[in-house]
């Protein structure tokens, strides 16, 4: 059972698809010429939506169960907020990287794109080893 704050949380993330699903209208907008769009940023629009969308959903999922892993501290605070994060900082460098008239490639933004990377996998990781030993120490 997740506890009071991972529901919170789990309830902030569903709101925040809310979000995702504006964007998708934004990028039907894009899609049909009503916005501007460059083959650059119309590849990173739909990337960044698509990641958005995901990295929530497994956000959920992750916090759904993430009590039952053998972990404590920072490591725990890791596995469990570290997709969310990560659902921030990626959809934001696909998006905010692009952003302009025209561009040829993605600006310093993009970086944000790579924190959300390494907070990914990082959250991965930790959620996948102490989701393991939780089980084995259940046994």
């Amino acid at each position: 059972m997740p506890s009071a704050d991972d529901l919170i949380l789990i309830g902030i993330l569903l709101l925040a698809l809310v979000t995702v699903e504006s964007g998708g209208y934004f990028l039907t907008r894009v899609l049909r010429g009503r916005v501007p769009a460059n083959g650059l940023q119309l590849s990173f629009f739909r990337a960044g939506h698509a990641h958005a969308a995901v990295l929530l959903v497994l956000s959920i999922t992750i916090l759904a169960v993430i009590s039952h892993a053998a972990l404590d501290g920072f490591w725990f605070w890791l596995a469990r907020t570290g997709v969310p994060i990560a659902a921030i900082l990626m959809p934001a460098g696909f998006f905010l990287s692009v952003i302009g008239r025209d561009p040829e490639k993605p600006n310093r933004l993009i970086v944000l794109l790579w924190l959300g990377v390494a907070s990914l996998t990082a959250a991965l990781i930790t959620a996948g080893i102490g989701l393991i030993a939780g089980g084995v120490a259940a046994l």
